[in-house]
């Protein structure tokens, strides 16, 4: 009786540690996150697996290019994922297709070449955003037909809930990403 009690402490504290260890890493370090919608393609398809870092922007400011996921400013339950385009104190207009950025470094702006849209694609719109210095400007891939800031404004930083760092699902298609050099 004493090695059958002895081998039922040792499989809780088992299932304690297990369960306390899942919870750390989802809860501070890694989430999954499933993409719904085509607001992404060709970057990420509908149903795509992913995890998403929840670590990196503790230490550091997101930075163009990279991939974000977090609460729609506009109903906090609801998760998006949008690629990071402008940066907090920065201007961005858009206007006959293209981007372009205004920072310290670049007073009369750059185009934004964006090679990971894939051939014709095109930036819809006729926007001009300065960001405050907690703000960021964020699109969808699929520009025609993406709900981002050009339709619901800018994203506060506090909104950002972490970096798409891996696709896990379709396995044939399973990759880390990192941001696109511009």
């Amino acid at each position: 009786m004493r090695k059958l009690l002895v081998s039922f402490i040792e499989v809780v504290e088992v299932a304690l540690v297990t369960v306390g260890t899942v919870f750390l890493v989802r809860t501070f370090l890694v989430q999954p996150f499933l993409v719904s919608g085509s607001s992404m393609v060709p970057t990420f398809q509908n149903g795509d697996y992913l995890l998403v870092d929840e670590l990196t922007y503790r230490f550091r400011a997101p930075e163009r290019g990279e991939v974000a996921v977090f609460r729609y400013p506009n109903n906090e339950t609801t998760y998006f994922i949008k690629r990071i385009i402008g940066l907090p104190g920065e201007r961005i207009t858009i206007k006959d297709g293209q981007i372009r950025i205004f920072n310290s470094a670049n007073k009369d702006g750059f185009l934004l070449k964006e090679e990971y849209l894939g051939e014709g694609a095109r930036t819809l719109g006729d926007d001009d955003v300065t960001l405050k210095e907690d703000e960021y400007f964020v699109l969808g891939d699929n520009r025609q037909y993406s709900f981002d800031s050009r339709n619901w404004g800018v994203l506060k930083a506090r909104e950002i809930v972490g970096l798409a760092r891996i696709r896990l699902w379709p396995l044939n298609e399973a990759r880390a990403f990192s941001a696109p050099q511009y």
